[in-house]
């Protein structure tokens, strides 16, 4: 189990429901969120959860925040995302079945592994035998993913599936400064549109590059303006060159 726990402990510092702007996604929201209530208090609502889209639509950040939650809840969830699947083994899928939140990220990255689809296939038909709440995450949809075994994308396509969309560009521009404001920070509207203007405007980049910006101004105690902006982008150009 302390592989489990180590991955657990990897969660995002802004993963939180708090954090995420629902936009089109307000219901895939709620459901996660009554889902991992009911799975903390042993009383599954739902005992299969599956999100799927494009990269930087927030899937990763939907299961990290439904852990995080389950944790303030006092339940100790299991997060294990499969996009790293080759740097540890099925075996970390051992008894877990008496885990009352199993999260799966990235579920399309080991599709064609016989080994992996196998274990998944094992681990969802422990779950459905107990209380526990499985939810996992692709870029598309169960019966899309290319599985090699038809009876594992039955399986994560056997409770609600939700496609999650990405913001419009006002809703970008919210989702920038609620997770500057959670950060500590107030940015701008002139800033946020020079950002999403100049930037990557998937969700993922811009909140990396808030990252970025938050470290460099509480390290040069600026406040965020575009010139600042400019010179971060000036000292990035410097240190690629």
């Amino acid at each position: 189990m302390s592989q489990q726990l180590s991955l657990n402990l990897r969660l995002k510092d802004g993963s939180a429901f708090s954090n995420f702007l629902p936009g089109q996604n307000r219901e895939a929201l709620n459901r996660l969120r009554t889902a991992v209530i009911a799975a903390a208090a042993e009383k599954p609502e739902e005992r299969m959860l599956f999100f799927w889209g494009a990269p930087g639509v927030g899937k990763t950040h939907l299961l990290q925040a439904a852990c995080r939650l389950a944790q303030e809840l006092g339940v100790a969830p299991v997060y294990i995302p499969l996009s790293e699947a080759g740097s540890f083994s099925v075996s970390m899928l051992e008894d877990i079945e008496a885990t009352p939140l199993v999260c799966l990220d990235d579920v399309d990255r080991i599709a064609g592994n016989a080994v992996w689809e196998k274990a998944l296939f094992h681990l969802s038909e422990q779950l459905r035998g107990v209380s526990a709440t499985l939810i996992a995450a692709g870029s598309h949809a169960p019966n899309h993913i290319h599985l090699h075994m038809p009876e594992l994308s039955t399986r994560l396509g056997w409770g609600p599936v939700y496609q999650l969309l990405p913001l419009d560009d006002a809703a970008k521009h919210e989702a920038v400064q609620l997770r500057a404001r959670n950060r500590g920070f107030d940015i701008p509207a002139d800033v946020t549109a020079y950002i999403l203007k100049r930037y990557p405007r998937d969700t993922h980049s811009l909140f990396d590059l808030l990252d970025r910006i938050d470290s460099a101004a509480l390290a040069h105690q600026r406040r965020v303006t575009i010139p600042f902006i400019r010179a971060i982008e000036q000292l990035t150009r410097a240190n690629e060159a």
